[in-house]
Formats: structure tokens, C-alpha cells, sequence
């Protein structure tokens, strides 16, 4: 509760600073995601993401955002690769952060807009099964890493008015897990996903036209 705590005093503060230019945001989409490692492929775990964002313009065409994300990913396959007859499904990993992320933006003339940057992502639920039974762990976390911390790739397109598409890739700096087979391989294990989502930008009221009026 302390590192969550933090995240939310660190999303506050940057609200506070400059108060007169930054711009509040909220946000909300899908995820599709794998976990690089676990034996099974394809971006095939949907999940969801909300959250609040600040930003904060540098100059003309350059800003800084922050943001306090719900994110969901993880990891799944209906059948298993080998054909086999157990119950379905194969494997299916849900994984729960709280995502602090912080971006840096370019910004061409109020419509198209890209950046990168990293967040910060502390565990608060996971759950997994495999051949239709869960997992049981004795550990909140089981064997996943409490924090992610990823390096992230964002687009964005003006739809009209203060509201945006947005189309982000995310992939962990890190290892979550450290998982040996049965056939004796030891392999890392990496969150990857893609995230798709709408960003309303609060008190930008102009539409898109009349702003490239004033220009």
C-alpha cells in the first residue's frame, strides 16, 4: 500500500507544478499482450486500461506526460501446441499493475503526436491456470516480481476536438519471472503488449478546424 501510495503523491505533484499550463487527461482502452518466455505465442490476453494523466507542454511543440494507469496483461492460449487432450484452456496468465508511466512528447501542429519513455508497475493481482485448473500459490505475487518497469513507444492521433486515439507498445526492461520446464530449459519471462485507447483531453474544447484558424 506504501509504493501505491507513492505513485498516486508522485501523480499529485506533477498536477501541482505549473498548475496555470498543464492540462488534466483520462483515458481508457484495450490491451492485447503476451509474455515473451512462457511457451506461448501470439498477442492473445485481452485486458483493460483507465487511469488519469497530466501534461505538461514544453515549449511549442514538446510535452510531458504523466499518468497513474489500471493495467491489465498477462498471457493465454485455448489449446495446447503439442495437441493434447487436457481440459482447456492451455494457459491462462492474468496479470494486474498500477502503472506510473512518464513520456516525452513531440506535438505537430495540435493533431499527431509521438513519444517514448518507461514506467514503473507494482503487481496488485495476478492469477493463473493451466489445463483448466488454477495455480495455487502460497505468495500473494506467486512466482512474479512485484514491480515492471517498462520502456514505452506512443502514437497519437487528434479524432476532434479534445478527444485522441491512441496506439501504444510497452516491453519490460526486466525479467517478471524465471521459469524452468520439464525439459530442463530455464527461460526469462518479459511482459509485451499493445495498448489501443481514447484520451479526452479535459478543458481542450476547440475543435480541430478552429484551431488551424488561429495559426
Amino acid at each position: 500500500m506504501k509504493k501505491l501510495g507513492f505513485l498516486l503523491i508522485l501523480f499529485l505533484m506533477v498536477s501541482f507544478v505549473s498548475a496555470q499550463k498543464i492540462k488534466g487527461a483520462l483515458s481508457a482502452g484495450i490491451n492485447i499482450s503476451q509474455v515473451d518466455g512462457d511457451e506461448v505465442y501470439g498477442y492473445s490476453k485481452l485486458g483493460f486500461n483507465a487511469g488519469p494523466s497530466a501534461i505538461l507542454p514544453i515549449g511549442k511543440n514538446f510535452l510531458v506526460t504523466v499518468e497513474v494507469l489500471f493495467n491489465q496483461k498477462g498471457s493465454y492460449s485455448k489449446y495446447a501446441p503439442n495437441g493434447d487432450t487436457l481440459p482447456p484452456p492451455y494457459y491462462d496468465l492474468r496479470l494486474t499493475y498500477l502503472d506510473a508511466p512518464v513520456l516525452f512528447h513531440y506535438q505537430d501542429k495540435q493533431s499527431f503526436t509521438i513519444g517514448t519513455g518507461f514506467s514503473y508497475g507494482r503487481l496488485v493481482k495476478f492469477s493463473e491456470t493451466e489445463h483448466g485448473k488454477p495455480v495455487v500459490w502460497p505468495n500473494k505475487n506467486g512466482p512474479y516480481s512485484s514491480n515492471d518497469i517498462n520502456w514505452i513507444a506512443d502514437v497519437r492521433f487528434r479524432v476532434y476536438g479534445p478527444l485522441k486515439f491512441n496506439v501504444r507498445y510497452s516491453y519490460s526492461l526486466a525479467n517478471l519471472r524465471t521459469r524452468t520446464y520439464l525439459n530442463g530449459e530455464t527461460r526469462k519471462q518479459y511482459n509485451n503488449f499493445i495498448s489501443a485507447r481514447f484520451i479526452w483531453v479535459l478543458g481542450d474544447t476547440q475543435p480541430l478546424k478552429e484551431k488551424k484558424k488561429m495559426k
